[in-house]
């Protein structure tokens, strides 16, 4: 069976608040991790009024203290907008606090607009550029202290938490194969590079002293209910809430309707549906055969399935189904 993790993007519902959306994604994580899902992961965003989890190490640390065993972690958090050292300290505590249960997985984008992008780095524009660079200051970090090292992550130096490296396009599939990192696509809202960058990750990897084989894992949109109508129908939140993004009016996440006919015009519903073309809609049946040929086409060696569904009782119902589908693959 091939492992399924968790992506949650700790969803305000339309109508709710951010406090009830982190306590809604704690009962989550709970949730998860009694069905049996390997990790559980949050992603760094800033500016979106349907996003709960910008201080992304304070929410890992919110679901981690309500579990107990499932792994948890970024997914991920954007390196450039944070000094490594902070990072390093922020991963290092949580290490400390959860040994052996934390994950670190690094992106390059800002996760935000421009200005939020500048107001989050104080004029480093170009923060990006050092992507490379600030990852293997991170990985010094969490390596052993060296004699008279003159600064070192307290804590967080020799407690080696796990790094991954995410992305959608080649660069960061690259530069995963040329440190011997495990590499995570975000195949869930960008999907074009997919199948190229799990091609150059493969082909280029150097074994690593904590990765000795590459080891990919695919984020998936899945969204499962009792009947296929039932899981378009919870698919029209996502949906709704793209389109509202792309506006350049993005909003909490709204409630369900019965069709989008009238809420978004030709170009916009062609757009939507080639950001979300490997989403797998449907019942437990559809969503089975639909996971199937995408664990054939990738060949990935994990699976970190999401969706950001309006009602929090049928997001449960929607990863209990999720993990039933995925059962046998």
């Amino acid at each position: 069976m091939v492992p399924l993790s968790l992506l949650d993007l700790c969803p305000i519902p339309e109508g709710g608040t951010a406090a009830l959306a982190l306590e809604q994604t704690r009962d989550l994580a709970r949730h998860a991790e009694r069905l049996g899902y390997h990790r559980f992961w949050l992603a760094e965003h800033h500016n979106m009024p349907g996003i709960a989890s910008a201080a992304t190490a304070v929410v890992v640390g919110h679901v981690a203290v309500a579990t107990s065993t499932i792994r948890v972690g970024s997914g991920g958090v954007m390196l450039p907008n944070h000094a490594p050292l902070v990072i390093a300290e922020q991963f290092g505590t949580l290490e400390a606090l959860f040994p052996g249960r934390i994950d670190l997985g690094l992106g390059r984008a800002p996760g935000t607009d421009q200005q939020t992008a500048r107001a989050l780095r104080r004029g480093n524009a170009n923060a990006a550029d050092t992507f490379p660079q600030d990852v293997m200051e991170l990985q010094a970090y969490f390596g052993a202290a060296g004699p008279g090292q003159p600064v070192r992550a307290v804590p967080g130096a020799g407690l080696a938490v796990p790094i991954w490296l995410l992305g959608s396009s080649l660069f960061s599939a690259q530069l995963a194969a040329a440190l011997g990192l495990p590499f995570a696509f975000a195949s869930h809202f960008a999907p074009d590079a997919l199948y190229d960058a799990l091609e150059a990750y493969r082909g280029r990897f150097r074994p690593s002293a904590t990765l000795p084989k590459p080891y990919a894992m695919a984020a998936l949109g899945v969204f499962a209910a009792d009947s296929d109508a039932e899981a378009r129908r919870l698919f029209t939140s996502q949906q709704q809430a793209f389109v509202r993004l792309r506006r350049g009016a993005p909003t909490p996440l709204p409630p369900p309707v019965d069709t989008m006919e009238g809420r978004w015009n030709m170009m916009e519903e062609a757009i939507v549906s080639q950001v979300f073309r490997e989403a797998v809609v449907g019942s437990v049946a559809t969503v089975r055969a639909g996971l199937a040929r995408f664990l054939e086409r990738t060949r990935v060696d994990e699976l970190l399935v999401t969706a950001s569904i309006f009602d929090h009782g049928a997001r449960r119902r929607s990863f209990e189904l999720a993990m039933e589908a995925s059962r046998g693959l």
